[in-house]
């Protein structure tokens, strides 16, 4: 029996700015495990619903007890396949992904409803589901719980890429990554150092041209 989680949460942003934005998502800072993104197909049905899959490749490095069960050379990339079906007349949009490489060591399957949120037009509503599954014999409890554990990590990166791009749609400066505010810091620190470094010395320099002339005196 695999692992099931499922949580809601909500993006600030109408439905039709987060349909917009899904689809401007990578490149973003917190998704560079994301390497490539290809339409494979794109059909726009007799009702109006816009049908497309996408695959996607990202990096997915194994945990090293998983490794030796796989041969030195094995891919470490994860190939995904992303169905999605838009309905502009219900404002809904669902995707499914799955993973068509690696199967034998674990399936990860998500399911994501995006709607309009009941209380707040302006807002969208999130509805994520995912099963993790194994069949790798003898650990795949083990295997279940890294799986659902790397999931969960990677939803938060995707939360936070989706908001990005959404600030930056919105006009609004997108809030700084880790990375980013590290490097400023960095910076930052830097430049107190070297203006600290200059005033020690020009300090100790008007000390030796004071010294200097007290001995002519």
């Amino acid at each position: 029996m695999g692992k099931y989680f499922l949580t809601l949460s909500v993006l600030k942003g109408p439905w039709d700015q987060v349909f917009a934005a899904f689809w401007l998502r990578y490149p973003n800072p917190y998704s560079k495990h994301v390497l490539t993104e290809d339409i494979l197909y794109r059909e726009v049905t007799k009702d109006q619903k816009l049908l497309s899959r996408r695959l996607l490749t990202k990096t997915n490095r194994m945990p090293r007890w998983a490794e030796r069960f796989f041969p030195a050379n094995v891919a470490h990339s994860v190939y995904i396949l992303e169905d999605s079906i838009v309905d502009p007349q219900n404002r809904t949009m669902t995707t499914f992904t799955w993973n068509i490489n690696h199967a034998r060591l674990m399936v990860v399957e998500e399911r994501c409803v995006y709607k309009e949120n009941p209380d707040n037009s302006s807002w969208t509503e999130v509805k994520r589901e995912a099963w993790v599954s194994s069949s790798l014999f003898g650990v795949s409890r083990a295997v279940q719980e890294f799986g659902l554990a790397r999931f969960k990590s990677n939803v938060t990166k995707s939360t936070k890429g989706f908001e990005y791009i959404l600030a930056k749609m919105q006009g609004e400066a997108p809030s700084k990554t880790l990375v980013e505010t590290a490097k400023e810091a960095t910076e930052k620190a830097k430049e107190t150092a070297l203006a600290a470094t200059e005033k020690a010395k020009d300090l100790a320099s008007k000390a030796a041209t004071k010294k200097k002339s007290q001995q002519y005196v």
